[in-house]
């Protein structure tokens, strides 16, 4: 059992603490992959040895170690895999490290039972559509037969979904770094059930999240919407760019889209959250051009109000429904 997967109880607008987590992490392995805004995956294999101690272990001194240097709970789940230690995560608390043994009966055992969203990388639209024949849990799912599952899914989906049902997981921890990316996030002093009000925070969001990336010199390809609820439960969703952009009003027309995808109805919301990822040079990005003398305009107003902001502080220039 060598991967661990960490999510840290940041409080909301602490997130700048995260790259100092993922540094501790460091101590232990070099192999971590920073998941933002809250967790990581670390691969314990070489540190086993090295250590003399097995990953649960060393999960209980990382735990400590948080709570000292950072005063940082965590929560860990442990697999030999990046997805069992992700699914392992699901059923940890806070001071208990939950581990799904390398023995294969026990990781069939431990599928069995869970339903199919459990399995990361498997939406709503997927479990619905598997659910309407029966295909309700991973242990049913595992003993379709692959080619009923691709006639259902996809080929590609199909064969991935009934490899990982089974057990299987070809993915591994890929060191990455948190830098690469950008977020933006935008609590509420109490929890908050008006859409109105979570566009706004939106629209807050993302015009940070433009403005960031314009005075750095970056586009992002990536745009994911994290939204926190009263519960501490959090639904995240991502979204790949047509054109890598630091645009803001492209930025939040995705954000728009993908709040609007989540079909929430009188959820009470603690916090929403913009992480603009897949960060390049914007000298390198391609432009399509739409002959648009709106999106021209929108775009010249974009560039005066950048320098606006930069001679007279953020809050210089906003749009109107941020004003007040």
């Amino acid at each position: 059992m060598t991967i661990l997967c960490v999510r840290f109880r940041l409080p909301p607008m602490y997130e700048a603490a995260l790259p100092g987590l993922l540094g501790l992490l460091e101590e232990f392995t070099p192999v971590v992959e920073a998941l933002p805004p809250d967790g990581a995956l670390a691969d314990l294999g070489g540190a086993e040895r090295y250590f003399g101690r097995s990953a649960v272990e060393l999960a209980s001194v990382i735990r400590v170690r948080a709570l000292a240097l950072h005063g940082v709970d965590c929560v860990i789940g442990a697999g030999p895999s990046p997805m069992l230690a992700r699914m392992a995560l699901r059923a940890a608390r806070p001071g208990v490290t939950y581990a799904v043994p390398e023995d294969a009966d026990a990781i069939r055992e431990f599928l069995a039972g869970q339903p199919v969203l459990a399995l990361p990388g498997v939406g709503p639209a997927t479990a619905r559509t598997l659910d309407e024949y029966g295909l309700d849990t991973l242990g049913r799912v595992a003993g379709a037969p692959l080619s009923t599952l691709q006639r259902l899914v996809g080929a590609r989906v199909g064969r991935e979904l009934h490899e990982k049902a089974n057990g299987v997981d070809r993915g591994r921890v890929v060191p990455n770094a948190v830098s690469r990316s950008l977020a933006a996030e935008r609590p509420f002093s109490r929890d908050e059930l008006d859409p109105d009000r979570h566009r706004r925070a939106l629209l807050a969001a993302a015009e940070e999240l433009g403005a960031r990336l314009r005075a750095v010199g970056k586009v992002c390809r990536t745009l994911t919407l994290t939204v926190r609820y009263a519960d501490r439960s959090a639904t995240s969703r991502s979204c790949t760019l047509k054109e890598a952009t630091a645009h803001s009003a492209e930025l939040t027309r995705v954000a728009y889209g993908m709040y609007e995808a989540l079909g929430l109805q009188r959820a009470r919301v603690r916090a929403v959250s913009l992480r603009a990822e897949g960060l390049a040079p914007a000298e390198q990005a391609s432009h399509q051009l739409m002959f648009d003398p709106v999106d021209e305009k929108v775009r010249r107003i974009e560039e005066v109000a950048d320098r606006a902001r930069a001679k007279f502080g953020p809050r210089a220039v906003m749009p109107g429904s941020l004003a007040a």
